[in-house]
């Protein structure tokens, strides 16, 4: 019997969690879920007798590597700091690992071990890292066979709230890790337009977000995302004039969180400043005071930086965050993007029946045979409820048919790897699709 290993069941686990428990049922193999919360992991698992979970420490050695040593393969969906612990047990026991985080500088150190030991390190295994990577490389190398070249890569995705469950200001709800929302765009982006090199700071990321248009859908913007230049060698795109990958959201969002940023309500260096304050709307001005060296008020603020046609929207997402309330600022914050996170978990919520929303969009311009032409290749899938979420099927579904493919010897690669390969792609989209993740293409010639 096959021992699959997952540490963590949060918001992005649990169509993870439905996938593999179905899969261990038909193949007789057995899942252990470890997560902080007990009880939520083992409402995750029901009463499927293929299921089992367990709580402890994540730093608790003995305990970890006992169950890494006793798995057939491990998924790691804890916080990316946390994965180089399992990690480490990986090598030790030679087990293969599965993340959806981005690869960073501790795992890589681990890249001879994992070469010595002929295991399979499979990172940036979910959505945006992931289904971007296997998608945008099938359509890369289709093109390369061709005998052609992209002259051209611009690629999109979001995680959104539907439609019709569209109704406050922000035009959001979270349905992933709260603090990355609160954090991102913290380390600026780099990117690739028209043969220049653009490196864009935090304070500007969110400023003049470009539209985006995608079928049937209201008007999205999208703001750079991270270090797009590093994929274009691995995407082998490096003669590319453009080259960038960005984040979707709806646009009154992009403006509403420029000026959450310039306002420093993400900040997280802070700690000091903010000991002294009692309640959110004392924090809030004192942020607006901070601005200038004078007292600063809202109205001020709104004439003095904002363009006029977008004071109403800006003041009504204000409002909507409590940020003029007395209410105590909460007791385990620890800077301003701790307390700017509690308000957005408690007013940015997927309600049971919210749906939330994935679009993924891909614009590549290419020549073969001398004629330039774009394809545009779409994804757009809705979830459930607040629990089978658009995000956690997205997310979960290639780490769940990536661990299967695995374990039944189809997916054969090796080494600290994203899914960039055919040999990895090509049988991870292919069942994708049989679960209505399915991209739709439009292509034309350009004059």
């Amino acid at each position: 019997m096959k021992e699959l290993l997952l540490f963590g069941a949060g918001k992005s686990a649990t169509v993870l969690i439905d996938y593999l428990l179905a899969t261990a049922a038909t193949e007789n193999w057995h899942l252990i879920i470890v997560d902080a919360d007990l009880a939520a992991a083992q409402s995750k698992i029901g009463d499927s007798s293929f299921g089992q979970a367990l709580s402890f420490d994540i730093n608790n050695e003995a305990e970890r590597s006992k169950l890494v040593q006793q798995a057939d393969i491990v998924i790691s969906l804890l916080p990316p700091a946390l994965h180089f612990l399992v990690a480490k047990d990986c090598v030790m026991f030679s087990k293969n690992l599965l993340t959806a985080s981005y690869v960073d500088d501790s795992i890589k150190s681990l890249n001879e071990e994992i070469e010595n030991k002929n295991l399979l390190f499979l990172c940036e295994m979910g959505l945006d890292p992931g289904i971007d990577h296997m998608s945008a490389m099938k359509i890369i190398d289709e093109i390369h066979e061709r005998a052609g070249f992209v002259t051209s890569f611009k690629s999109h995705c979001g995680g959104l709230v539907a439609p019709e469950s569209d109704n406050n200001p922000w035009h959001y709800k979270i349905s992933w890790n709260p603090k990355n929302i609160v954090l991102a765009g913290k380390s600026g982006a780099i990117f690739k337009l028209a043969g220049k090199k653009n490196v864009i700071p935090y304070d500007k990321v969110f400023e003049n977000c470009t539209e985006v248009l995608v079928k049937d859908l209201p008007v999205l913007a999208c703001y750079p995302n991270r270090d797009s230049i590093g994929y274009a060698s691995l995407y082998g795109l490096e003669n590319s004039s453009t080259f960038i990958r960005t984040t979707l959201r709806y646009a009154s969002f992009c403006r509403g969180w420029d000026v959450v940023c310039h306002l420093g309500l993400t900040d997280t260096d802070d700690e000091k400043k903010i000991k002294g304050y009692k309640t959110i709307s004392e924090w809030f001005h004192q942020k607006l005071h901070g601005i200038e060296l004078r007292s600063m008020t809202w109205l001020e603020y709104l004439k003095i930086y904002i363009d006029e046609a977008w004071h109403t929207e800006l003041t009504e997402q204000i409002d909507f965050l409590d940020l003029f309330e007395e209410k105590a600022i909460p007791p385990t914050a620890t800077c301003s993007a701790d307390i700017l996170q509690s308000l957005l978990e408690s007013r940015l919520v997927l309600n049971p029946d919210d749906k939330d929303m994935i679009v993924m969009l891909h614009e590549i311009e290419y020549t073969v045979n001398d004629q330039p032409s774009i394809i545009n290749s779409f994804l757009v899938v809705k979830g459930e409820d607040n629990l089978r979420t658009a995000m956690a099927k997205t997310v979960g579904l290639p780490l769940g048919i990536a661990a299967k493919l695995i374990l039944k010897n189809i997916i054969q690669v090796k080494g600290l790897r994203i899914p960039v390969v055919k040999e990895i792609y090509l049988p991870v989209l292919k069942e994708l699709e049989a679960h209505d993740v399915v991209f739709h293409e439009h292509q034309k010639a350009l004059s």
